[in-house]
C-alpha cells in the first residue's frame, strides 16, 4: 500500500473519486458489483464506446491499485491485487481480489479473497504470499500464507492470513501482528521469500527511506537482522528481493523497490540493484539504481518466478507486473465514465538478467504468450521514410515492431511514430528516437493524458540502428527499446477514432526495417 504526505492513499478514495466523477456521472454509474466473479473479466468483448484495454489486465469494476506478487499453485498463477468495490460510491478501503492466469496474458476473475474490513484491524493493504510447503506456520503443509499490512488505529504492522482452499479465501491467523510496528510512521509492504541457503524465511519491509530485513523459522515470529538505506529517491515502497541466473551462467541477487526519483530527474517506478545477499544484508554492485521502466506509469510493480510444466522454478526467467498509474493523478481516467472502473496494469513482462557494458541488468520483453492472441498480422517489410508516411493500418490494440536504420554520417534529427493519431492529425502519441538529443522518448503531450510530459533515455546515435517494439492498447503505450533494458510505459487517453499510425524521419532518411504490426485480441 502506498501513502501520500502522511496519510494513507486509500483514504483518498472516499472523496476524490466522487469529486472527479461529479454528481451527474455518479447518477449514471452502473451499480457496484458484488464480490462474486465477474463474467466480463473472463471474456473481454468490449462494447461500443468502451475504452477498456483489449489485452492488458483491468479490474472488472470500480478500483484497483497495488499488484501482489503472483504465486504458482496447481498449474496456474494466482494474482491478487488491492480492490475497492465501493469506489464509485465514494467508499474507502481495499480488499484483496484474485485473478488467475496460465499464460500471463489472459486472466480469469475469481472474486474477492479477503474482503474489506474483515476484522477489527481494518482493511488489508499490500503484502505478499508464499506457499508454506512444509507447514512451518502450523496450518499444514501446502497452506498459502499471506503476510499483509493492516493499520489498526492508524498504526501499520504486518499480520498473517492463511488459506486452506487453494487461495480462494483467507482467514486471519489471529488479531495480533506477527511483526509489530516499532514506533515508526511508515511500516508496510512486506515481501517474504524462502532463503534456501539458510533454511529460513526472509522478509524485506518498507520503512520510509529504509528497507528493514527480518528472518523467521515459522512466518509468525520475526527477528530484525539488517536494513538497506536510501535517502535520495523518495519514500521507498513495495520492496522485492530475488536471485537470478544471468546469461553468462552466474547467479546474482536483485533488490527492487518502488521509488520516486523525479527530484533527481529519474523515474518514479521500479528501481533495482544487482548485488550480493548473505541472509542479513544486501551489498549492491553499484551505488546508483537501475530502473525497470523510464515512463510515468509503472508503479508498485512486483516480480515473480517462472515455473516449468513440472512446477520447478527457472532461475533464468522472471516476470513482472506493474500498476498502470501513479499517485500524482490516481483518479484521472475516462474509464470511470465509459466503463465504470479505474485500474489497469501494464503488460506482464519477461525478465532476463544480462551482462553488458561491464554490469548486469534486467532486460524486459512483453509476455511471449501475446503471440497466441494475434488476430491479424500486417507484414510491411522495409519501409524507407524521408518526411512522413501514413499507414493504411488502423487499430487501437496492437504490437508494432521494427528496427530503425540510418546513416550516422547523415542522420535524420528524429525518427519515430505518431501513434493513436487523430483523423485530423493533431492528437497523437509520439514515440521514437531523437538523434539530435540523442535519446529515445515517448511524448504524450499531443494527446489527452493525465499530465502531459515526455520520458527520455539517452542512446548512442553512432550505431546507426535501434530495435523498437511498441504495445498500444486503447489507454496505454509501452515502448521497449533494444533488448528491453529501457522501457517507457505511459497512460494515454485517445479519443474515439484516434487509431491512426504515421511514420516520420525528420531532416533526413531512415529505414523502418522489418516493420510488422500484429493486432491483438484476448477472448
Amino acid at each position: 500500500m502506498t501513502e501520500n504526505e502522511g496519510f494513507p492513499r486509500r483514504t483518498l478514495f472516499a472523496g476524490a473519486c466522487a469529486a472527479a466523477l461529479g454528481a451527474t456521472a455518479l447518477a449514471a454509474t452502473p451499480a457496484v458489483a458484488s464480490a462474486a466473479p465477474s463474467p466480463a473479466a473472463a471474456s473481454r468483448g468490449n462494447a461500443a464506446g468502451s475504452i477498456r484495454p483489449e489485452y492488458h489486465f483491468s479490474v472488472p469494476d470500480n478500483w484497483k491499485n497495488d499488484p501482489q506478487r503472483p504465486i504458482y499453485v496447481d498449474g496456474e498463477y494466482l494474482y491478487y491485487y488491492l480492490y475497492n468495490a465501493d469506489y464509485l460510491e465514494g467508499g474507502a478501503g481495499t480488499a484483496w481480489r484474485l485473478a488467475t492466469t496460465r499464460d500471463h496474458v489472459k486472466f480469469r476473475d475469481r472474486g474477492v479473497a479477503i474482503p474489506k474490513f474483515t476484522n477489527e484491524n481494518g482493511d488489508c493493504w499490500s503484502g505478499c504470499l508464499v506457499v508454506d510447503t512444509e507447514g512451518t506456520a502450523g496450518y499444514g503443509k501446502g497452506t498459502i500464507i499471506a503476510i499483509v499490512t493492516q493499520a489498526p488505529q492508524g498504526k501499520q504492522a504486518q499480520f498473517l492470513w492463511y488459506s486452506t482452499d487453494g487461495g480462494r479465501s483467507f482467514a486471519a491467523g489471529g488479531l495480533a501482528p506477527v511483526l509489530p510496528n516499532p514506533g515508526v510512521h511508515d511500516f508496510r509492504d512486506p515481501k517474504v521469500i524462502w532463503d534456501e541457503d539458510r533454511g529460513r524465511w526472509f522478509m524485506a519491509n518498507a520503512e520510509g527511506q529504509r528497507i528493514g530485513f527480518y528472518t523467521s523459522a515459522d512466518l509468525r515470529s520475526w527477528e530484525r537482522v539488517g536494513e538497506f538505506v536510501r535517502t535520495d529517491i523518495g519514500l521507498l515502497e513495495c520492496p522485492d528481493i530475488f536471485r537470478m541466473t544471468a546469461d553468462d551462467g552466474t547467479a546474482h541477487w536483485i533488490l527492487g523497490i518502488s521509488a520516486n526519483g523525479k527530484g533527481r530527474g529519474l523515474p518514479a517506478t521500479y528501481a533495482y540493484w544487482t548485488g550480493a545477499f548473505d541472509g542479513v544484508s544486501f551489498v549492491p554492485d553499484a551505488d546508483e539504481p537501475q530502473w525497470l521502466d523510464w515512463g510515468f506509469d509503472f508503479y508498485g510493480a512486483v516480480t515473480y518466478p517462472n515455473h516449468d510444466k513440472n512446477g520447478a522454478e527457472d532461475p533464468t526467467l522472471r516476470r513482472a507486473i506493474g500498476w498502470a498509474n501513479f499517485w500524482d493523478y490516481p483518479h484521472n481516467t475516462p474509464t470511470l465514465f465509459t466503463d465504470g472502473y479505474n485500474g489497469d496494469d501494464m503488460i506482464v513482462r519477461e525478465l532476463r538478467l544480462r551482462r553488458g557494458m561491464g554490469e548486469y541488468y534486467l532486460a524486459s520483453s512483453p509476455a511471449s504468450a501475446l503471440s497466441d492472441h494475434v488476430r491479424r498480422t500486417h507484414t510491411l517489410g522495409d519501409v524507407v521514410v524521408a518526411g512522413t508516411r501514413d499507414l493504411d493500418v488502423r487499430s487501437n490494440a496492437y504490437e508494432l515492431s521494427c528496427e530503425f536504420v540510418w546513416d550516422p554520417a547523415a542522420a535524420p534529427s528524429n525518427i519515430g511514430f505518431e501513434l493513436c493519431r487523430a483523423p485530423g492529425g493533431g492528437r497523437h502519441v509520439a514515440a521514437g528516437a531523437y538523434l539530435g538529443g540523442p535519446f529515445t522518448y515517448v511524448n504524450r503531450r499531443p494527446t489527452v493524458s493525465p499530465s502531459g510530459a515526455e520520458s527520455q533515455v539517452p542512446i548512442d546515435p553512432s550505431v546507426g540502428r535501434l530495435a523498437m517494439r511498441i504495445l498500444v492498447d486503447r489507454t496505454s503505450v509501452e515502448l521497449f527499446v533494444g533488448d528491453g533494458r529501457v522501457v517507457h510505459s505511459h497512460r494515454v487517453f485517445p479519443l474515439d477514432g484516434d487509431d491512426g499510425i504515421r511514420l516520420f524521419a525528420n531532416d533526413g532518411t531512415a529505414t523502418f526495417r522489418g516493420l510488422t504490426i500484429r493486432e491483438i485480441a484476448v477472448r
